[in-house]
């Protein structure tokens, strides 16, 4: 018989972004809203943390260890808080690496709208900055937004908005030789020489959208470059940024 009385757990945060460069691991505190239960085990997928090593529990703050988290591959880590009584919770991490971004002359932040796990069209929001210390030609910059096709299909591509002009954004969809993690194909976003130069210190902000021909579904649950939890522009180094063909942001997928 189901006790209606139970009060179900939660944890703060649910979402949570771990760096694996060295520089900027940083473990990762959970406060537990218990509500008369008790804290029984984490599992990722199947497999059971360690407490004490894995991660350490004190009063009602978890703190998942950032020697764990590092372990872990770049990608979306869910980790299933267990109670006693009532429902689990989950934390999902995504976990990053920024050690191999290039000189780090542009960043480049993305959040996606929509985040459902299936969708007609892929739409990325995009802000680049130049953090260098001279102007970039923007004609010199490209971006690659990793994804899998999901029933190979012809392509459009659509810049909706962007601070340079629509017009001035360009799209080309390029299938990969061999697929690789969460990727079959990128989208590759440039601009023409009417997007004109980006001053150090500058930034601007595009809204793409892309959908098959036939508007059947994507499944970006899993994609490369797909941002499943940010509603704000974000660090992402699943989106790689290029100038002059030389990675200059991000990690590109194995």
């Amino acid at each position: 018989m189901n006790d209606s009385s139970v009060i179900n757990s939660t944890i703060s945060p649910t979402t949570a972004t771990f760096d694996k460069q060295t520089a900027n691991q940083t473990d990762i505190p959970v406060t537990l809203t218990l509500n008369d239960n008790t804290l029984i085990g984490i599992n990722n997928g199947t497999t059971a943390l360690v407490a004490g090593t894995d991660y350490t529990v004190s009063g009602t703050t978890v703190t998942i260890q950032k020697a764990y988290l590092a372990a872990q591959p770049v990608g979306t880590t869910t980790l299933t808080f267990n109670f006693s009584t009532g429902a689990s919770a989950n934390l999902a991490v995504s976990v990053v690496d920024t050690s191999s971004t290039g000189s780090g002359s542009i960043t480049v932040q993305q959040y996606n709208s929509p985040v459902t796990a299936t969708s007609n069209s892929l739409s990325p929001r995009i802000k680049l900055k130049n953090t260098g210390t001279t102007a970039i030609n923007l004609s010199d910059v490209k971006l690659h937004y990793y994804y899998t096709i999901d029933g190979e299909k012809d392509q459009n591509f659509w810049c909706d908005w962007s601070t340079v002009g629509s017009s001035n954004v360009t799209g080309a969809f390029v299938k990969l030789p061999a697929p690789l993690t969460g990727a079959d194909h990128y989208l590759e976003i440039g601009f023409t020489s009417g997007a004109g130069s980006l001053a150090a210190g500058d930034s601007i902000e595009l809204q793409i959208r892309m959908n098959k021909t036939d508007w059947t579904n994507y499944t970006q649950t899993g994609d490369y470059s797909f941002d499943p939890t940010d509603s704000t522009y974000t660090d992402w180094s699943h989106t790689t940024g290029y100038v002059a063909g030389a990675l200059q942001w991000g990690t590109e997928p194995q």
